[in-house]
């Protein structure tokens, strides 16, 4: 029986077989695979990282021009409040609206749209 011992322990050896040359070329075709997605993910990360930095300055632009046009349309806002208000307190006192308007005669006499011909020397 001491044969059927050394089977044994020979059996227990062999479950496991040597590793051959086409096995060690795919765990090193493994090996390169992650690490080629671990870059290709760290680079992924990077790229989102970055555009979520420009979307946040982006914003804070914008923010900013929203801020800026806004005083803005404030600040035009109270210069219409004060123009219509001159211009109701002037309504009342103003001669031009109160008198009828002046023949259209009077209105172009100093601007002539058909000036005559002027010969000059110097285009001669």
């Amino acid at each position: 029986m001491p044969h059927s011992s050394d089977s044994s322990d020979s059996s227990s050896f062999s479950q496991s077989p040597p590793p051959s040359k086409q096995d060690s070329s795919d765990d090193m075709r493994k090996v390169q695979r992650r690490e080629k997605n671990r870059i290709a993910a760290q680079k992924s990360r990077l790229r989102q990282t970055q555009k979520a930095d420009t979307l946040h300055l982006e914003s804070e632009d914008l923010e900013r021009q929203n801020a800026a046009l806004r005083r803005e349309i404030k600040q035009l806002t109270e210069e219409m409040k004060h123009f219509t208000s001159m211009l109701s307190s002037h309504e009342p006192l103003c001669s031009i609206l109160t008198s009828p308007p002046p023949p259209p005669e009077v209105l172009y006499a100093t601007h002539s749209f058909h000036q005559p011909h002027i010969s000059s020397p110097r285009f001669q």
